[in-house]
C-alpha cells in the first residue's frame, strides 16, 4: 500500500477508471465501513489543517507571554539570586495564580466553541457497500466514492468517473473565474493543473451537473493541502480585532514609557536598583489589563453560547462584534423575507389564458431533471396533477448561472423534444417562433411586443415569471447547449413566495435597532417592489443590476447607501455591492444560503448563511442560522451587542482603574522615602482588582447599549481612561494625605491603609462605570455581584490575618476605616457626576459630527 501511495502522490489524472480502482484497492461498489475505518487510521481526518486546538500546557504557558510579565520573572529570579527568595516565591505565586485564572477562562471558551461548531459540520455523499450515505466530510478517505451535485465542495482530490454536465469553480488554484467544465477522461502524465479536465480539487466546488468521482487524495496531501501548509489564508481583521491592535500598542507605549521614567527617578533618588526595577515592571503589569485576552474569549463564548440558544451558531467568534456593529443587512428575500415555498400560480399560454400544455412541458423540464433540486421544480411538480409520464430522458443541460435555463431532452415512442425553461429574457432570446393558443406557430417578432406586456404585468402583480420554450430533437444525437437555439416560445409559468407572518413588524424591530435592510435579488425590479410594498417598505428605492453596471464606484458609494432593493443583480455584482457599502463607512452583513453567495460571504463584514445552505455558503459564512428566519437575526443582532458591550465594560474598567492607581504609585514614589506598594503588593492588588472583572460575561446589559450598533472607538476609550484615571489619582493623593497627616504612617502602615483603599476603590467604581446609567438605576448580574462582595470582604480581613506579614502588611487604625469609606463614598459620587458629563459631551460631540444619526440622550 505504500508504494501505491506514493505513486498516487505523484499522479493519477494519467489512469483509467479500472487502473485507478485497482491501486486504490476500491470498487465502483464503495469501501465497506470498516474499511473505512482502517483507511482513516492510516491517512487521517480529511483536514486540512490539524485542530486548532492547543494542549492544556501550551495554553497555560501562553498566559505568561507577556513581555513585561516576561521580564518581572527574570527580575523576580534575580531578586532571588541576590537574596530575597520569600518576595520572589509570593511574586512568582500571585503569577502563577492570575495565569492560571486566564488559563480556565480560555480552556472553557476553547471547549464551548468545540462543541457549537459540531452543529454545523459539513457533510458530504458517498457509497459505502453499495449503499448512499452521508458522512462528515473530516472522514472521507482515499478509496471513497463521491456523489456530487451542484453547491456541493468537493471534499478531496478526485478522480471523474461519470458526470454530467459537471462545471466547478477552481479559481482558488487557477485565478479564473469562469466555470470550468469537467469530464471523465484519460489524461496525460505532463497535464498541467489548469488543463485536468478528469480531475477535481480539494476547495473547490461544484457550480453546476453532477459527478461520481473516486476520491485518491485527502488532508494535506492534496494540492490544495500542499499550497495551505505553505501559505495559511488567514481571515480579514474584523474592526473589533483591529480596534483591540491599536489599543495593545497604546497600551505598549504608555507602559514602555512610564517603567523608564518611573525606573530611571527612582534611581537618581538613590533607592535600591533592584527594587525600583521591580516596582517598575510591576506598575507596568499593573497597568496592562493582563486577562484582557482571556476575558474576550470568555465574553466571545458565552455570547456564542447564548445565541446558540437562540438558533443563532458562531463559527467565527471575532465575527461577534461585527455582528453587533452591524448597520446595514443585504439579504436574498427568499426565506427571509418571504415563507420560502415557492407555490405554483398558474400556467398560462401567450394571451394570459391558463394551458395545460404549459403545465405539461414545465413538469417534464422539472420533474425529469436530475441536476441541483429547487424550490421552483418542487413547486411546478406539486402544481402538476396530469397524466403519468410516458417520457424518459435522453440528455439534460443543467441549470447554471450564466445561461439561467434549463434544458431536457426528452423521449417516448413517438416523440423526441428538447423543453427548455428559465428566465423570460433569456428564453425569449433562444427563439425565434411562438406557439399561439390555437397551437399554430408564428415568427416571435409579431408577438413578442404583448408577450412582454403580459410579463410586466404578471411581474407588477408581484408574480416571478418564468419562460417554457420547446423544439423538436433528433433522436439520433444528444442535444447539447449550442443547439439552444431557434426554439419555439409556449408560454409562462407563475409563481409566488408569499411575506411571512410577521415580517413586517421584524424589519420594523431591526430599524429600531439601527440595522437597515437592503434586498438584493436576481427578481425583477416589478416583482421586488410588489413585495417590498407588502412588507412596509414605503418608496422603495430601486437600482437594477443593469444600471449598477454602468456605473461608477464613485457614484454608487453615493446611491448603495440609498438603496432599499437591488433588483435584477447578477451573482458576480453582490460582491461589489457589499464591497462599495463597506467603503462607504458601514459594518456590512450579508445573508445568503445559494452556490452563488459565497464571494459575496466573504467580503461581508459578517457572513450569515442557514443550516440548508449549500455546503459552500455554509463553509464560507461566519454565522449560522439553524432557522432562516429575521426573528432569528435579531435575536442574534442583540446577543452580538450584548457580548461587545461586557467586552468594552471589563476594557473602561481595566484602563481607567488601573491607569489611575499606577499614575497615583507614579507620582508617591517620587516624594515618598519608601516605594508606595511594593512589587509583591502592587500583583496582588491587581489580582484582587481583577478577579470582578471576570464575571463580567455575565452580567445585565443596558438596553440603552443594544438600541443602536456599537462601534470601536479609540480616542473615546483613551478619554476614558485618562479622565477617570485621574479622578481616581485625586482621592488616591487624598488619601496619602490622610495617612501621612493625620496618622503620621510609618512604611508598612501607608501601604496596608493603601492597599485597601486602592482595591476597594477600584472594585465599587466598576459598578459605577459598567453603565451609562446611574449606578443605582443598572444592578449588576449576580455573579459580578458575589465577586465584588467577596473581594471586599477579603481585602477588609486581610490585614489582621497571618497571610498578612507575608506581603508585609500590618494592622492599620480603626479609625482609618471610616475615613476610608468617606472618601471612598466621595470618589462614587464624583465619578457618577463625571460620567454624567462625560457621556453627555461625547452625545453632543456625535451629534455635531454625524447630525444624521438617531442618537439616544
Amino acid at each position: 500500500m505504500l508504494e501505491i501511495k506514493a505513486d498516487l502522490n505523484n499522479s493519477f489524472w494519467h489512469l483509467d477508471k479500472a487502473e485507478a480502482f485497482k491501486q486504490l484497492s476500491a470498487s465502483e461498489q464503495g469501501l465497506s465501513n470498516q474499511d473505512a475505518v482502517n483507511r482513516i487510521k492510516e491517512y487521517g481526518p480529511n483536514k486540512i489543517k490539524a485542530d486548532s486546538n492547543k494542549s492544556a500546557f501550551i495554553l497555560f504557558l501562553a498566559q505568561f507571554k507577556s513581555p513585561v510579565t516576561l521580564l518581572l520573572i527574570i527580575a523576580a529570579v534575580l531578586s532571588a539570586s541576590l537574596g530575597d527568595v520569600a518576595d520572589t516565591s509570593i511574586i512568582f505565586i500571585i503569577v502563577l495564580i492570575s495565569g492560571f485564572l486566564g488559563f480556565w477562562q480560555e480552556k472553557g471558551a476553547a471547549n464551548a466553541v468545540k462543541e457549537l461548531l459540531k452543529l454545523v459540520q459539513l457533510h458530504c455523499d458517498v457509497l459505502r457497500g453499495g449503499q448512499k450515505a452521508e458522512i462528515p466530510m473530516e472522514e472521507v478517505v482515499p478509496g471513497d466514492i463521491v456523489i456530487l451535485s451542484a453547491g456541493d465542495i468537493i471534499p478531496g482530490d478526485c478522480l471523474v468517473i461519470a458526470s454530467q454536465e459537471l462545471f466547478t469553480d477552481e479559481a482558488a488554484f487557477t485565478g479564473e473565474t469562469y466555470p470550468v467544465e469537467k469530464s471523465a477522461c484519460v489524461m496525460p502524465v505532463d497535464t498541467p493543473l489548469a488543463k485536468r479536465v478528469n480531475t477535481l480539487f480539494m476547495g473547490s466546488h461544484v457550480i453546476s451537473g453532477k459527478a461520481t468521482a473516486l476520491v485518491v487524495k485527502t488532508g494535506i496531501q492534496t494540492e490544495f493541502g500542499k499550497i495551505s501548509a505553505g501559505l495559511q489564508a488567514k481571515a480579514p481583521e474584523t474592526d473589533f480585532e483591529r480596534g483591540i491592535r491599536k489599543f495593545g500598542y497604546m497600551l505598549m507605549e504608555i507602559t514602555l514609557l512610564l517603567v523608564i521614567i518611573i525606573f530611571a527617578i527612582n534611581v537618581l533618588l538613590h533607592k535600591p536598583v533592584l527594587d525600583s526595577l521591580l516596582f517598575s515592571l510591576a506598575l507596568a503589569v499593573g497597568l496592562t489589563p493582563q486577562l484582557l485576552p482571556a476575558i474576550i474569549s470568555v465574553n466571545l463564548a458565552t455570547g456564542a453560547r447564548r445565541m446558540a440558544k437562540q438558533k443563532v451558531i458562531v463559527k467565527r467568534l471575532s465575527s461577534i462584534e461585527n455582528f453587533g456593529s452591524m448597520n446595514i443587512l443585504c439579504s436574498d428575500k427568499t426565506g427571509t423575507i418571504t415563507v420560502g415555498k415557492v407555490n405554483l400560480k398558474d400556467t398560462l399560454n401567450i394571451s394570459g389564458a391558463h394551458s395545460e400544455k404549459v403545465l405539461q412541458y414545465a413538469w417534464l423540464n422539472a420533474s425529469l431533471q436530475q441536476g441541483f433540486h429547487n424550490p421552483i421544480d418542487e413547486a411546478i411538480c406539486a402544481g402538476y396533477k396530469g397524466a403519468q409520464n410516458t417520457y424518459t430522458v435522453q440528455t439534460e443541460i443543467p441549470y447554471d448561472f450564466i445561461r439561467k435555463r434549463l434544458t431536457i431532452q426528452v423521449k417516448n415512442e413517438t416523440e423526441n423534444r428538447a423543453i427548455t425553461k428559465g428566465a423570460l429574457n433569456v428564453i425569449l432570446s433562444i427563439c425565434n417562433r411562438v406557439e399561439k393558443e390555437d397551437g399554430t406557430v408564428t415568427d416571435m417578432e409579431s408577438c413578442k411586443k404583448n408577450i412582454l406586456k403580459k410579463y410586466e404585468e404578471l411581474s407588477e402583480a408581484g408574480y416571478r415569471t418564468l419562460g417554457v420554450a420547446y423544439k423538436p430533437a433528433d433522436a439520433s444525437q444528444n442535444f447539447t447547449r449550442d443547439d439552444e437555439k431557434d426554439m419555439i416560445f409556449l408560454g409562462f409559468v407563475t409563481l409566488f413566495d408569499p411575506p411571512k407572518a410577521g415580517v413586517e413588524a421584524i424589519i420594523i424591530k431591526m430599524g429600531n435597532l439601527g440595522v437597515k435592510l437592503k434586498l438584493i435579488t436576481g427578481d425583477n425590479a416589478l416583482v421586488a417592489k410588489s413585495l417590498a410594498l407588502q412588507i412596509g417598505i414605503k418608496n422603495p428605492q430601486i437600482l437594477t443590476g443593469a444600471k449598477l453596471l454602468k456605473m461608477s464606484n464613485a457614484a454608487l458609494i453615493h446611491q448603495a447607501p440609498l438603496t432599499d432593493i437591488f433588483a435584477e443583480v447578477e451573482p458576480n455584482q453582490k460582491e461589489r455591492i457589499i464591497s462599495i457599502l463597506k467603503k462607504a463607512g458601514n459594518v456590512v452583513g450579508f445573508m445568503g444560503d445559494g452556490i452563488n453567495d459565497a464571494p459575496a460571504l466573504h467580503t461581508a463584514d459578517v457572513g450569515i448563511s442557514v443550516d440548508t445552505a449549500v455546503d459552500v455558503a455554509k463553509e464560507a459564512a461566519d454565522i449560522v442560522l439553524l432557522s432562516q428566519d429575521l426573528g432569528v437575526l435579531t435575536d442574534g443582532i442583540i446577543e452580538g451587542r450584548k457580548t461587545f458591550a461586557n467586552t468594552m465594560k471589563y476594557i473602561f474598567m481595566a484602563t481607567s482603574a488601573n491607569f489611575g492607581n499606577m499614575f497615583s504609585m507614579a507620582g508617591a514614589s517620587l516624594f515618598l522615602s519608601f516605594l508606595p506598594l511594593l512589587p509583591k503588593q502592587i500583583l496582588l492588588t491587581n489580582l484582587l482588582t481583577d478577579f470582578p472583572e471576570m464575571a463580567i460575561a455575565t452580567d445585565r446589559v443596558d438596553d440603552i447599549n443594544i438600541q443602536s450598533p456599537q462601534r470601536w472607538d479609540l480616542n473615546f476609550i483613551k478619554r476614558f481612561m485618562i479622565i477617570f484615571g485621574l479622578l481616581s489619582s485625586v482621592f488616591d493623593y487624598l488619601t496619602f494625605g490622610v495617612l501621612l497627616y493625620v496618622f503620621k504612617a510609618n512604611e508598612k502602615v501607608f501601604q496596608t491603609g493603601w492597599f485597601i483603599e486602592s482595591v476597594i476603590s477600584a472594585t465599587l467604581i466598576v459598578l459605577v462605570v459598567r453603565t451609562r446609567l446611574p449606578f443605582f438605576k443598572s444592578l449588576p448580574g449576580k455573579y459580578l455581584s458575589i465577586a465584588t462582595a467577596v473581594v471586599l470582604l477579603l481585602v477588609l480581613i486581610f490585614p489582621v490575618t497571618s497571610l498578612a506579614r507575608w506581603f508585609a502588611f500590618t494592622r492599620v487604625p480603626f479609625s482609618y476605616y471610616g475615613l476610608m469609606l468617606l472618601i471612598v463614598a466621595t470618589y462614587i459620587v464624583s465619578a457618577e457626576l463625571a460620567k454624567r458629563w462625560f457621556y453627555k459631551k461625547a452625545i453632543n460631540s456625535k451629534r455635531l459630527k454625524y447630525p444624521s444619526l438617531n442618537l439616544p440622550s
